[in-house]
């Protein structure tokens, strides 16, 4: 993420040399949003690897890692911030437990989901809740919406079939187990053949029919999950 905000920073120059200084500040401060969820791969391809590998698990507590991620993602937003950056969405991570990689590679039944990686996550996210509220009060003008992915996937993973699926188990494209969840998706993959039944694309990600029921919830529902406004309200704001 460091790189991408250097990424940015030429861009806001770039912005600047279109616009001018002052209509480019103007553009950023009034007119730009800045969503932000970050923290699933940390877990996943790091702090969740097995113990005996290079993971972070080898040398840090849970409580030590999370707060290297936080104290690392305070500093990358504050940065965003001096780069004029005032809207922003901050989405916590979902309930990795319950993607067909942990449920495939732990062995689990369709409905139940892995106890560490969403013990870990709901840790990380109360951290989370916390530091957004924190940048609320610290950083004049801006303001921080903190989007509940959390429990915004886990209610459709829970109630699938409400939303119109057959499956929140199983990957619609990937190889291996009993959910697909091994081997990500690509060329060799079995595919479903209707992947708006499928909770999930691949192993990893929501496929794009309940992607869509996510982004409408954070674009207009209500603080259930996203505070302390919308998506639509933070447009306007």
């Amino acid at each position: 993420m460091d790189i991408q905000i250097d990424y940015f920073n030429i861009t806001r120059k770039q912005i600047d040399k279109l616009l001018g200084a002052s209509k480019a500040r103007d553009f950023i401060m009034k007119k730009s949003i800045f969503s932000v969820t970050v923290g699933s791969n940390d877990f996943l391809n790091n702090y969740l690897l097995p113990v005996l590998s290079i993971g972070a698990r080898v040398s840090e507590s849970p409580d030590a890692f999370i707060d290297d991620l936080l104290n690392q993602f305070k500093g990358q937003l504050t940065r965003l911030y001096q780069l004029d950056a005032r809207k922003f969405i901050i989405g916590n991570v979902g309930p990795l437990g319950c993607i067909p990689y942990q449920k495939t590679i732990n062995q689990l039944n369709e409905n139940q989901c892995v106890e560490l990686p969403n013990k870990l996550v709901l840790q990380y996210n109360a951290k989370l809740k916390d530091l957004v509220a924190q940048l609320n009060d610290n950083l004049p003008g801006a303001t921080f919406v903190h989007a509940n992915v959390y429990d915004l996937v886990l209610e459709v993973i829970t109630n699938y079939a409400k939303y119109g699926f057959t499956t929140a188990s199983r990957a619609c494209c990937g190889n291996g187990g009993q959910f697909a969840g091994i081997i990500p998706c690509g060329p060799t993959s079995s595919m479903c053949t209707d992947r708006d039944k499928h909770v999930f694309w691949d192993p990893y990600h929501p496929s794009e029919a309940a992607n869509i029921i996510i982004a409408k919830q954070l674009l207009d529902g209500d603080t259930k999950y996203i505070s302390p406004m919308n998506v639509r309200q933070l447009r306007d704001y």
